[in-house]
């Protein structure tokens, strides 16, 4: 295995750029990377040596991340061919995603003050369905569409469906805490 800097994530796993990935690979060749460049196999080796190790291993354990992710693995995509999806600067959405987030956050508001875990649960499954559409989406968008503007727009709504199941997760947590 190479784990020279210059390479992207899916050269340094052997894998194509593309956003559908095979995860038994993907973990399969994490796994073997991981084990090349394990610092420990470097313990009796100069510093220099030790050094690099710690940082191949480092950038190893970052590219599995980063590809382990739709949500990375389609903003890192995204960068590679030069695009930012604003996901701090750039807050317009549909109209219809909008309305969507209201509800949602009226019926976490709702469920959270209620002291309703079922509801919660009931919740975050429900955008866990609207995740699991999007990462969809995102793969015919990327992949076969190579459409940048129309992806660029998806990572932000699932950044934004994210956020939303980590406050659900919070606000479950507070409830049994």
């Amino acid at each position: 295995m190479t784990t020279e800097f210059s390479q992207d994530f899916f050269q340094l796993f052997g894998l194509p750029r593309r956003f559908v990935l095979d995860s038994q690979q993907l973990e399969h060749s994490w796994r073997a990377a991981a084990a090349t460049v394990h610092p420990d196999r470097y313990a009796s080796s100069p510093d220099a040596e030790k050094r690099m190790a710690l940082m191949q291993a480092t950038r190893v354990n970052e590219a599995y991340q980063t590809l382990k992710s739709p949500l990375r693995r389609a903003r890192y995509l995204l960068s590679l061919q030069g695009r930012d999806t604003q996901e701090e600067t750039n807050t317009s959405m549909p109209v219809d995603f909008l309305m969507a987030q209201m509800e949602w956050r009226e019926n976490i508001e709702e469920a959270r003050d209620a002291g309703k875990v079922e509801a919660l649960e009931a919740l975050s499954a429900s955008l866990r369905q609207e995740n699991r559409a999007l990462v969809a989406d995102l793969a015919t968008a990327l992949d076969e569409a190579a459409d940048l503007d129309a992806a660029a727009l998806m990572v932000r709504k699932l950044r934004f469906l994210e956020k939303l199941d980590q406050e659900i997760g919070d606000a479950i947590e507070t409830l049994l805490g």
